[in-house]
């Protein structure tokens, strides 16, 4: 996401292995070639999970089957990230930080944690019912309960003034967060059978990677195919970067020229890399090889719901991305949704 709009709208090697998965202008355009895909999105299978009663209509048994393409959230909410877990979409405000969950089933929803009053940013769930938030300007982490909305641990990443945690990658091991002020990612560990512990590691970044003072830096985050090293995108520049978890050392990653303007949130599937691209009003579909060294775009996936996308997250099929809309003022009755399209 973009600092800038945001404050605005605010008015290891092997370590890495086993990722549990799910977050700025820059000049020149991406290399012909790719193909740009429009997508109107046909419904998937997906837990049957639901929020309150249901009814047992005919009518609600047949709109239940149909999964909604579009996920209204409350008015005035202004939306970043998003994670997935069983079939439940969670959203964070940048406004206080409050997490919302909506069934995918439905699009109906609720707040199930109440925000410090400080943003939420990038999530990610685990696989032990915890989301995993990036505090933004309040420099921290926090873990949240899915099921009882608890602040389960919070981390004090840095005390520096000038800082944007902005998103946050699992991987067995640890939680990596960005930081779109400072030249560094964080390395969170975690311990055996998921232990929250007491640590966090601050790891510059070196090599390829030139800090822009002046812009926005470090955003989404995602790991390797092969999940030995990191990659992270500098929505200043739109690179790409490998980097080395134990000392910090980055590779640009050669994209032939292509450049990911614009970029935000990130996801990996497999060797497909997806990159938001907020102001672009599409995602970017890169193939890696498993190093995470070199890619090359395939296609571009826009929607005409998109409204300026920050974060993605896949269930089944589909990619669900959240619309920050950050050119639109925010006020308390300004509506925010999330769009869903096929991936």
């Amino acid at each position: 996401m973009h600092k800038r709009h945001v404050m605005a709208a605010l008015g290891l090697p092997v370590l890495l292995m086993g990722l549990v998965s799910t977050s700025a202008a820059a000049t020149g355009a991406p290399a012909p070639g790719p193909a740009v895909v429009k997508h109107s999105v046909y419904d998937s299978p997906c837990d049957r999970i639901r929020f309150g009663d249901q009814r047992t209509s005919r009518q609600t048994s047949r709109q239940s089957r149909v999964f909604p393409t579009r996920i209204a959230l409350p008015d005035g909410f202004q939306p970043e990230g998003i994670a997935i877990s069983r079939g439940t979409a969670y959203f964070g405000s940048l406004v206080d930080g409050d997490i919302y969950a909506a069934t995918l089933r439905t699009g109906r929803g609720k707040v199930i944690s109440q925000g410090p009053g400080t943003p939420s940013v990038g999530l990610k769930a685990d696989n032990r019912g915890r989301l995993w938030i990036a505090g933004g300007s309040a420099g921290n982490a926090r873990v949240v309960d899915i099921r009882t909305g608890k602040i389960l641990k919070s981390y004090t990443l840095t005390t520096q003034t000038a800082t944007f945690v902005n998103d946050v990658v699992l991987s067995r091991t640890s939680a990596w967060f960005t930081d779109s002020s400072r030249p560094v990612v964080y390395q969170v560990p975690i311990g055996r059978h998921g232990r929250l512990l007491n640590k966090v590691r601050t790891v510059p970044l070196s090599g390829d990677y030139v800090h822009d003072p002046t812009g926005f830096n470090g955003n989404g985050i995602t790991l390797t195919p092969d999940g030995r090293a990191l990659i992270i995108v500098q929505s200043s520049t739109g690179f790409l970067f490998r980097v080395d978890p134990r000392t910090g050392v980055t590779k640009r990653v050669n994209l032939g020229g292509t450049l990911m303007t614009n970029g935000d949130g990130m996801l990996l599937l497999g060797r497909l890399l997806y990159v938001v691209q907020n102001f672009s009003n599409q995602v970017a579909v890169v193939r890696l090889d498993r190093a995470g060294t070199t890619g090359r775009q395939i296609r571009t996936i826009t929607d005409a719901s998109f409204d300026i996308p920050t974060t993605a997250a896949a269930f089944g099929s589909r990619l669900y991305l959240v619309n920050a809309r950050f050119s639109t003022p925010p006020t308390a009755t300004t509506p925010y949704w999330a769009t869903a399209v096929r991936r």
